[in-house]
């Protein structure tokens, strides 16, 4: 039996029926795109796959954070059943989203003296924060408290490793992670960079490949050098619209690394607004990030 209810945002990917399966509320980031809000308290629906679509038809979505009062609504509905709190959040060194769920555990804390409100600054982002969120579940699922939850998390966030490269560098300039010269020679050459998810909870290059395939290759043999998987550890991959990529990079991952738990789901809009299309991730417990 649970003790107490956890609280995340979309920027963990994962699928809207893993929050349904495991009760785990979640409160959405949103984007404008082509003068539509989307996402967020209010915003319209988009199918992900149309979203993709129009990234490669030449939209260019901004995106926003979750704010104080949409992080209040969400966990002020555990409070007033009673229930105590534990936020699992995007990474502060990406997005103001945590900050704003640690203003609204502040505010909520004086109108609900007696309950506790615990955030964690995952540090990840994508499926990286999903696959936190994953082993939190299934810790909160265990019996422990919403302490040593929340302890077990604080331990093992750096140990969730973040490979991933992208298929369009443009997007990467977009957002300052990459320079203009950079994203020219680039995509001439083909050059794929191979990049991760450092102790700040920054994306930061740590390599680079020539050509698609060999850059998932690098995701797996990355993996290799830092995994520390048990035999329960799932893996987790998040892509932008590239299901063939997938499929390679599940059959490398099943070569080296056989009988794991491999959960798919899509790199969500508000993620895929920087990363582009054709995005690919590789997420798992490893000895260090």
């Amino acid at each position: 039996m649970r003790q107490f209810d956890i609280v995340t945002d979309s920027s963990c990917d994962l699928p809207e029926e893993y929050y349904q399966k495991n009760s785990v509320e979640c409160v959405n980031l949103g984007f404008t795109m082509n003068n539509v809000n989307y996402g967020g308290e209010d915003g319209e629906k988009i199918d992900v796959k149309d979203f993709y679509a129009k990234l490669r038809a030449g939209s260019m979505p901004t995106t926003y954070q979750v704010t104080g009062e949409s992080a209040k609504t969400h966990i002020e509905k555990s409070l007033k059943k009673g229930r105590d709190v534990l936020v699992i959040a995007f990474s502060s060194g990406l997005s103001g989203t945590a900050g704003s769920f640690i203003v609204a555990a502040r505010e909520l804390g004086k109108r609900y003296p007696d309950r506790k409100i615990l955030v964690v600054d995952s540090l990840c982002a994508s499926m990286g924060e999903g696959l936190l969120v994953d082993y939190v579940v299934k810790k909160a699922d265990s019996g422990a408290t919403i302490e040593e939850t929340r302890d077990y998390a604080e331990d093992l966030k750096l140990h969730i490793c973040h490979n991933f490269t992208v298929d369009n560098l443009f997007h990467l300039k977009r957002g300052g992670r990459v320079s203009g010269a950079t994203a020219i020679v680039g995509s001439i050459l083909k050059i794929k960079p191979v990049m991760h998810v450092n102790n700040e909870g920054k994306l930061v290059a740590i390599g680079k490949a020539m050509g698609r395939k060999k850059s998932l290759q690098s995701l797996v043999d990355n993996m290799s050098a830092t995994q520390d998987l048990g035999a329960d550890d799932p893996i987790f991959i998040s892509h932008g619209d590239c299901i063939d990529d997938v499929n390679y990079l599940i059959s490398l991952i099943n070569t080296r690394f056989a009988g794991h738990e491999i959960k798919v789901s899509y790199v969500g809009s508000v993620i895929g607004t920087h990363s582009g299309a054709g995005t690919m991730a590789l997420f798992y417990k490893g000895k260090h990030r």
